[in-house]
């Protein structure tokens, strides 16, 4: 089902011009979740498809009427942490790269919120873009609100919601009893995560991330690190509930490369097993995952760093009651990511399959 069930639905929804939805098309609302850069390169692919009126088609035709990213806010290191601890607010780095991706990245607005400052003793390490919502947070006394407002700036085609405003800290239990926390302190870790906990726990979502599933036609976990990037956001107050009764399909994407001290080890379906370990129901009708190899060289680059790739253990995912989308969708340039590919399997998909619950 992947790029000839894409080529299939491009055809059939398009106008003489190749570019616009035809009257037939049916336009989806879309909900991204996770963080890192595992998110910004899957909403990078996705926005080309965002019906926008009188923009751009970007070459592509538009299958989107609502786009949103709902990004963890967990992150305690580097410019992020430092304005965390600084300013008391949370972490505006994974949210900003969600922008920038959200943009049009040949923009100059996009390129200086990137910009990451070389030298100025304080300013060093710091990205412009994390001083803007910084300053904006400290101006309006509201985080969600500066993400809305900075998005505004970068005229982003889609919404971005921090899935908590709550300022709660990582915690991990690892496999000999011991407690971890902080995120940095987590990765650095050289023990296994047996389970993930917020402190305080149960923090609030936003009442539009919550609205945003249950409106949605098509919902995404992943790509991300498992714990910190996926995990984390399931462990805010009713949202595993809200995934569960939510009418949209929902996707999981798995990583292409296991990760140090995340998911070391564990196959396809293992990371779903997790996941529903802390989540304690199934939320996942599809899982999208690579089956594609991977150049010599980019094997032997990531096994020097203890990766390898994921094994796509089909079978076993197929009996946690998760359908398979399987597939080349891995671009190998300089390091590993998920192709466009991804998004357009997943835009077949949404289209193929009727909501859940009505």
């Amino acid at each position: 089902m992947t790029s000839e069930a894409y080529a299939q639905l491009r055809h059939s929804s398009t106008g003489p011009a190749g570019s616009g939805p035809s009257a037939e098309t049916r336009l989806l609302r879309v909900v991204a979740i996770g963080g890192g850069s595992g998110l910004s390169t899957l909403l990078r692919g996705l926005r080309k498809h965002v019906a926008v009126p009188g923009a751009h088609a970007e070459g592509a035709p538009s299958f989107i009427s609502d786009l949103a990213a709902v990004v963890s806010v967990t992150d305690d290191g580097g410019s992020s942490g430092r304005l965390r601890q600084d300013f008391n607010m949370l972490p505006p780095g994974d949210l900003r790269n969600c922008m920038v991706a959200l943009s049009e990245e040949e923009d100059l607005l996009a390129q200086l919120f990137t910009h990451r400052f070389r030298a100025g003793g304080a300013l060093q390490g710091h990205s412009f873009g994390n001083l803007f919502v910084a300053a904006l947070t400290e101006i309006t006394g509201d985080f969600a609100l500066a993400i809305e407002l900075a998005s505004k700036v970068l005229a982003t085609r889609g919404r971005i919601y921090p899935v908590t405003t709550a300022n709660a800290t990582l915690v991990a239990r690892m496999e000999d009893g011991s407690l971890v926390r902080g995120e940095t302190n987590i990765n650095a870790s050289q023990k296994h995560i047996a389970e993930l906990m917020l402190d305080p726990p149960d923090p609030v979502p936003l009442p539009e991330t919550v609205e945003a599933i249950e409106r949605a036609d098509l919902i995404t976990i992943g790509p991300g690190s498992l714990y910190t990037s996926l995990i984390t956001n399931l462990l805010v107050r009713d949202l595993s509930a809200t995934l569960v009764g939510a009418r949209g399909v929902r996707v999981f994407v798995c990583n292409l490369m296991t990760e140090a001290n995340e998911s070391l080890g564990l196959t396809a379906s293992e990371h779903i097993l997790r996941i529903y370990e802390h989540t304690r129901a199934p939320i996942f009708d599809y899982a999208l995952v690579n089956t594609a190899a991977f150049s010599a060289e980019t094997l032997a680059r990531y096994a020097a760093e203890g990766a390898e790739p994921i094994v796509a253990d089909i079978d076993r995912i197929e009996a946690l009651g998760v359908r398979c989308i399987t597939g080349d969708f891995a671009s190998e340039d300089g390091v590993v990511r998920h192709a466009g590919r991804v998004a357009c399997a997943l835009l077949a998909l949404a289209h193929s399959v009727p909501a859940r619950n009505g």
